[in-house]
């Protein structure tokens, strides 16, 4: 593991209504192993060279200790943007662990999205801070076929495994959900494959799943999710540039996804609108908090 100089470990964030409702976003690591062939965070914007190679940041711990200590207001911080903070070397160094003990320690929330049912590890620190904060903890799940999910995403558990991570906190009584994005056109955007996904995350404890609809690709991701569709799905990137030439955003082309989208969340009570979201999970929005202040 590489450690490298940092000055400052938490970021206020920006348009918080839109992501969550965080008030901070920290990423206590920079790269990521994953390997997700569809993964934004690889884009040149976000100046991250060798993306796929995680490094931890010095004296990291140190730092955000002395930030929360001076933060005035409280809040939500936001885990695992840009680098999944339940990587593998996650196991060694606990990074991520001695930073919710700090969270906890200040009294603060923790909004957190993985791909790794490492994150159950940490269950003991949830719970302590659910127990004065607000905690909401996302698992992105693409596909409900774990052969495909081992294709696009090689390099992290696969979808199944999630899930059982998923309901193990559920059932520790903690606000669990599903980010179904991307939606990859012509590999996961089959109505099958949304209804399975949404059916499977309500059977293990979700309360909500939220989508963002297509791909993103640009820059260097294209490139690399290109090279991968070359060896994954020959002749898919041919389609891909005929149909959606040098477009950022790549949406699904069946129109039909987003009524089933919606259809199935609603049959199964999954809250799948971002300021209900907010609204469901934040202890300050609660009946019984609005009592406490008649």
């Amino acid at each position: 593991m590489e450690f490298i100089p940092a000055k400052t470990i938490l970021q206020k964030a920006s348009h918080s209504e839109e992501w969550f409702g965080i008030d901070y976003n920290m990423n206590l690591y920079k790269g990521c192993c994953h390997k997700c062939i569809y993964c934004d965070s690889r884009s040149n914007c976000y100046k991250v060279e060798d993306f796929d190679r995680v490094r931890a940041k010095e004296n990291e711990i140190e730092i955000l200790d002395k930030e929360l200590s001076s933060k005035r207001k409280k809040g939500v911080i936001g885990i695992g943007a840009m680098s999944d903070t339940y990587n593998p070397f996650e196991k060694e160094y606990e990074i991520t662990r001695k930073a919710l003990k700090l969270v906890s320690k200040y009294n603060f929330g923790v909004s957190i999205e993985t791909k790794s049912n490492l994150i159950t590890r940490d269950i003991d620190l949830f719970k302590e801070i659910n127990s004065k904060a607000n905690v909401i903890l996302k698992f992105t799940i693409t596909t409900a076929d774990d052969v495909l999910s081992k294709i696009i995403e090689p390099c992290v558990c696969i979808s199944s495994e999630r899930l059982k991570a998923m309901k193990k906190l559920s059932d520790e009584g903690l606000f669990v959900g599903t980010l179904l994005t991307p939606i990859i056109p012509f590999i996961t955007d089959s109505e099958e494959n949304i209804r399975e996904v949404i059916r499977l995350s309500a059977e293990n404890g979700a309360k909500f799943v939220f989508s963002m609809g297509g791909v993103t690709l640009r820059e260097n991701q294209r490139d690399y999710f290109f090279k991968e569709l070359d060896k994954s799905f020959p002749g898919l990137k041919q389609k891909y540039i005929e149909t959606f030439g040098n477009d950022y955003f790549c949406y699904p082309l069946n129109k039909n996804l987003s009524r089933v989208f919606k259809e199935e969340c609603d049959k199964y009570g999954l809250i799948y609108k971002m300021k209900e979201i907010i609204k469901a999970y934040k202890k300050e929005n609660s009946n019984e908090e609005q009592l406490r202040f008649i």
